[in-house]
C-alpha cells in the first residue's frame, strides 16, 4: 500500500500558491460574495442591516467577524427557495437534506456552480491519489443527497470511468467490485465496513480486491476506523469533507502523501473556527465549531454558516491551503449523560481498541427515573461468533470499564451476535434516543 504523490500537472497552481496570493484572492472573492448575497437575498439584506454592516465595510479578511452568522434554522425559515440569489429559472439543480428534524434545507446550483463543484471534487480526488482513467465505484446515495452526484461529476471531470452504484444492495456491491475491478470506492466509512462483512460472508478476502483508495465522508469517523478499513481492504482510506449547505462533498480533502488533516479549498470557501458558546473567533490550532463563507457560489451564497462540526485549523503541509483536523464530533451529536459530555466517536474509539469487537454499534439513551442512562450495543467480530457465550461478559465488562475510565460515564454494554446491529446504507445512525 504505497502512497504515490499525485501528478503535479493535475494540481491547480493556487493549491500550492503563497499565503499572500491565496489571501489576496480570498479578499477579492469575499467582497463579491457578500455584495452578491446582500443585493439578491432578502434574508441577508435584513440580517446585515440589523447588524449594522454593509459589504463595503469589508476592508480586510478579519472584518468578516462583523457579519452575522447563518444557521440551519435560517434556511428552514426561507424554505424552499428564499435563500437563492438568482432567479429560479437560472437554477440548474436543487439538492436538499433529509428533513428528518423538520423541513429539509434546500440548496441550489447554477450551471457554473455545478462546474465549480465538479472541479473541486476532481481536485479532491487528485489529492487522494486518483488519476484519469481510474475506475471509480460510487456507493454514496444518489438523489437529493449531494454525495452520489457530487462524487459522480468529480470523477467524470477527472476523466475516470464511473460505476454509479449508489447505496444498498450490498451483495451486488461486492459482485460489481469483483467483476468491474474498480480502483477507487467513494462511500461512507460505516457502509464500507458492511461491504467488507459481505465480502467475508461470501468467503472472499476484501484485501484481494482491486481497490487501492477509499474516499470516505458524510459522517464523523475516527483514526481507529481508518486503521480498521485499511487493514481489511489493504488500501488507503482518505477523509473527504463537505456539506450540502456549503456545496456538497469536496469542501476539503486529505492528501494521500500525508493523511494529516483535510486541506480546505480556500480559494472557494473561507473557514473560521469559533467558540460554540460565545461565537468568538478562535485562533488557528484551537478546537471549536467550524464556520464557512462561500466565495464563488452564484445560486446559493452562504455567509458564516455554522456547520456544528468540531475541528481546528492547522497550517498547510502537502498543499499551501490550511488544513482542518479530522471531524470526529458535532455540537449536536454531543450527548450529556448525567452531566458528562459524551461524543459517539469517543465510544467508537473504545470499541475499536478491543480486537474482539466489530465497528458495528449503536448507542441508546433512555430515562431511568429522573436521570439519563446510556446503553451500548456492539457486535462481536465474525471470527469470534462461535465464542460469544464465553466472550460476551468479559468483553462487556472491559468496554464498560474503559468507557467509565476514559470518558467518565457509566454504561450498560450489550455484546450482540453478528448482524444484530442494523446496517446503514448511507450515514450511520449511531444514536437512538428513547427518552421521549
Amino acid at each position: 500500500m504505497e502512497a504515490a504523490a499525485p501528478d503535479r500537472y493535475l494540481v491547480d497552481p493556487i493549491e500550492v500558491a503563497s499565503r499572500g496570493e491565496i489571501e489576496t484572492l480570498q479578499f477579492k472573492r469575499l467582497r463579491w460574495s457578500l455584495s452578491h448575497a446582500y443585493k439578491n437575498v432578502p434574508h441577508y439584506r435584513q440580517k446585515f442591516d440589523e447588524a449594522g454592516v454593509h459589504p463595503d465595510d469589508l476592508k480586510e479578511l478579519s472584518d468578516l467577524a462583523r457579519f452575522p452568522f447563518t444557521v440551519k434554522e435560517d434556511l428552514r425559515n426561507n424554505y424552499p427557495f428564499g435563500m437563492f440569489a438568482v432567479p429560479r429559472t437560472e437554477v440548474a439543480r436543487v439538492h436538499a437534506s433529509s428533513g428528518t428534524t423538520g423541513k429539509p434545507t434546500v440548496v441550489g446550483y447554477t450551471q457554473k456552480d455545478i462546474e465549480t463543484w465538479a472541479d473541486l471534487m476532481a481536485r479532491s480526488m487528485v489529492a487522494a491519489g486518483a488519476k484519469p482513467g481510474d475506475i471509480v465505484h460510487v456507493a454514496y446515495g444518489y438523489g437529493l443527497f449531494t454525495g452520489g452526484l457530487g462524487a459522480h461529476y468529480g470523477a467524470e471531470r477527472l476523466g475516470c470511468t464511473v460505476i454509479p452504484m449508489s447505496g444498498g444492495q450490498t451483495e451486488k456491491q461486492v459482485q460489481l467490485i469483483q467483476d468491474f475491478k474498480p480502483d477507487i470506492i467513494m462511500v461512507t466509512p460505516s457502509y464500507l465496513l458492511a461491504i467488507a462483512d459481505e465480502f467475508e460472508r461470501q468467503g472472499l478476502d476484501p484485501r484481494d480486491s482491486s481497490l487501492r483508495i477509499g474516499m470516505h465522508g458524510a459522517e464523523p469517523w475516527t483514526e481507529k476506523m481508518r486503521q480498521e478499513i485499511e487493514q481489511r481492504f489493504d488500501m488507503h482510506a482518505i477523509d473527504i469533507y463537505g456539506l450540502s449547505e456549503i456545496i456538497g462533498p469536496g469542501v476539503s480533502c486529505e492528501c494521500i502523501e500525508t493523511k494529516d488533516g483535510l486541506h480546505i479549498w480556500e480559494d472557494h470557501f473561507y473557514p473560521e473556527v469559533i467558540d460554540p458558546e460565545t461565537g468568538e473567533i478562535l485562533p488557528d490550532g484551537e478546537m471549536g465549531e467550524l464556520v464557512f463563507t462561500s466565495l464563488t457560489k452564484e445560486a446559493f451564497p452562504i455567509v458564516r454558516y455554522r456547520t456544528r462540526d468540531l475541528t481546528r485549523l492547522l497550517p498547510g503541509t502537502a498543499r499551501s491551503m490550511r488544513r482542518m483536523e479530522k471531524v470526529t464530533g458535532r455540537t449536536d451529536d454531543m450527548l450529556i449523560i448525567r452531566g458528562v459530555n459524551v461524543f459517539p466517536s469517543q465510544i467508537e474509539e473504545m470499541i475499536l481498541k478491543d480486537e474482539r469487537l466489530s465497528p458495528h454499534y449503536v448507542l441508546e439513551i433512555k430515562r431511568e427515573g429522573q436521570l439519563d442512562a446510556l446503553d451500548v450495543f456492539v457486535e462481536i467480530k465474525p471470527q469470534h461468533a462461535g465464542e460469544i457465550t464465553s466472550l460476551a461478559n468479559p468483553c462487556a465488562q472491559s468496554l464498560k470499564h474503559n468507557i467509565k475510565s476514559l470518558v467518565g460515564v457509566s454504561t450498560d454494554v450489550h455484546i450482540m451476535s453478528v448482524g444484530d446491529v442494523a446496517r446503514s446504507m448511507g450515514k450511520a445512525q449511531r444514536v437512538i434516543d428513547k427518552r421521549h
